[in-house]
């Protein structure tokens, strides 16, 4: 809880001041804490950026737990999974934190790399080890789950992705992203 409120307020200073701002002492106040609370969970501004990643990409891990017997129901899972990863990543913060990272900051690339690692990476990290396991039961067909899965979030949320980016469409979760990531699994021989 405590995690999750330096997040928030991390995130705040990020998107409402911007990444010089984000300072530990900027954060605490914030926060409504001491500033050696802040320094419990980020060691320094870039070490943030994986805190706020990490508090988006934290629910995830248990719904990758589950295991289909067949098919469509790995189909139907892989949706509610997919939904559920849009709905973290098209948010207006998220959304507000990917645009001042395509551009110019100090640091940037710490700053990508750790963005990388707590988010993109570990989204795409369990999609792909969910992919292999479903197929090496026999319950999917797919000849590289890791580029399997590359693609499935490719289609799902870039696009949005970049709509929401440059104002053309409304963040999550003003729409609803589930046909969209249906119409993306009907395209895919699984």
């Amino acid at each position: 809880m405590l995690r999750g409120k330096v997040a928030e307020a991390a995130t705040q200073v990020i998107l409402t001041h911007g990444y010089p701002a984000m300072t530990m002492e900027a954060v605490a106040q914030r926060a409504g804490v001491a500033k050696k609370t802040v320094y419990r969970f980020a060691a320094n501004r870039e070490d943030l950026i994986g805190l706020i990643v990490g508090n988006w990409t934290d629910v995830l891990p248990p719904a990758f737990e589950a295991d289909a017997a067949e098919p469509g129901e790995a189909i139907l899972m892989l949706e509610n999974i997919l939904v559920l990863i849009a709905e973290r990543v098209l948010t207006a913060e998220a959304v507000g934190l990917f645009r001042l990272l395509v551009n110019d900051l100090p640091a940037r690339g710490d700053v990508l790399a750790i963005y990388g690692r707590n988010g993109i990476e570990r989204s795409r990290g369990m999609l792909a080890d969910w992919l292999a396991r479903h197929r090496s039961r026999g319950v999917l067909t797919l000849a590289d789950p890791a580029m399997a899965a590359d693609l499935i979030l490719s289609m799902v949320v870039a696009e949005p992705l970049r709509q929401v980016a440059i104002g053309i469409t409304e963040p999550q979760p003003a729409w609803d992203i589930r046909p969209r990531v249906r119409a993306a699994l009907g395209l895919l021989k699984l």
